[in-house]
């Protein structure tokens, strides 16, 4: 029985992190653009697991620009050795060091713009980067406006990989998920670790953050998908949207999704967000 509780956290562990194909995004990360009145805030944008910059926001990084957003993004927790290619996958090293890419990409993003917040939009274990940088690494100050896509206040328990983790360490035998994986966040956002407790301990949300949460129903990867839900403003897609069946790969490219990402950062100007059908999008291969 232990044996087989241990291939069944191993496998789970393992396809949290998937392979990004190649993309091109132009006009993100366009250092001599300036902020205008109407956008202040320059906006970054933070990956998943087993991401890359140009993949996730494929189509977020073009609406962006497009409106008139200096908008920055970067590919975090590289494997150290992993070949530099355009394709390259991030979101595999532990938070901790991920974030603290984070904190350095910010600071070059501030200096650059002259400005002192900036506005962040995260998917997946990208919103998880944001908000150990502002508890820990002094990045609270400089976040003004802060959207997640599928986000994990409370980590996930699909298919009960986090039960049948704990119960592994309380084995002595957590060691083992390092034997198929080299995915070092993978644990890390499972319900009940270790790095979530001191997140959530004394609370994870900053009072002069705005925060949006944005999460689907059918999520398959972030279980329950109420784990997404905290302070602020939570959008659950099918409240408005019934024929939105999207599942978790798909957030960053479901028009629903991101017509709630562009008035979170923009309410002033919102607008009703059409209810466009969605069916589940097949992960990468």
């Amino acid at each position: 029985m232990r044996r087989s509780a241990l291939l069944v956290v191993l496998m789970l562990v393992a396809g949290l992190a998937t392979v990004a194909p190649a993309g091109a995004l132009y006009g993100l990360n366009d250092w001599s653009c300036r902020p205008s009145e109407a956008h202040p805030e320059p906006v970054v944008l933070v990956h998943g697991t087993g991401d890359n910059k140009d993949y996730t926001w494929r189509m977020l990084g073009p609406m962006l620009i497009s409106r008139g957003y200096c908008a920055y993004s970067l590919t975090y927790g590289v494997l150290p050795g992993a070949p530099v290619v355009g394709d390259v996958v991030g979101g595999l090293t532990p938070i901790e060091d991920s974030s603290a890419e984070l904190k350095t990409f910010i600071d070059r993003v501030l200096t650059t713009t002259g400005k002192s917040k900036v506005d962040i939009v995260g998917y997946s274990q990208g919103t998880l980067l944001p908000t150990y940088y502002a508890k820990f690494l002094g990045g609270g100050e400089k976040i003004n406006r802060y959207i997640s896509l599928a986000p994990l206040w409370n980590g996930t328990n699909v298919a009960g990989a986090a039960d049948t983790y704990a119960l592994l360490r309380t084995l002595g035998l957590g060691w083992l998920t390092n034997l198929i994986t080299n995915c070092a966040a993978c644990p890390e956002v499972l319900t009940g670790s270790d790095l979530l407790a001191r997140m959530r301990e004394g609370g994870m949300f900053l009072p002069d953050v705005a925060y949006t949460n944005i999460v689907t129903m059918y999520d398959q990867n972030i279980v329950p998908y109420t784990s997404g839900l905290g302070e602020g403003t939570n959008i659950v897609l099918q409240d408005a949207c019934a024929e939105d069946h999207v599942n978790h790969v798909g957030m960053p490219v479901d028009p629903n999704a991101l017509g709630h990402v562009l008035n979170a950062l923009d309410p002033p100007h919102a607008s009703p967000v059409p209810c466009v059908p969605m069916g589940p999008v097949a992960p990468r291969q």
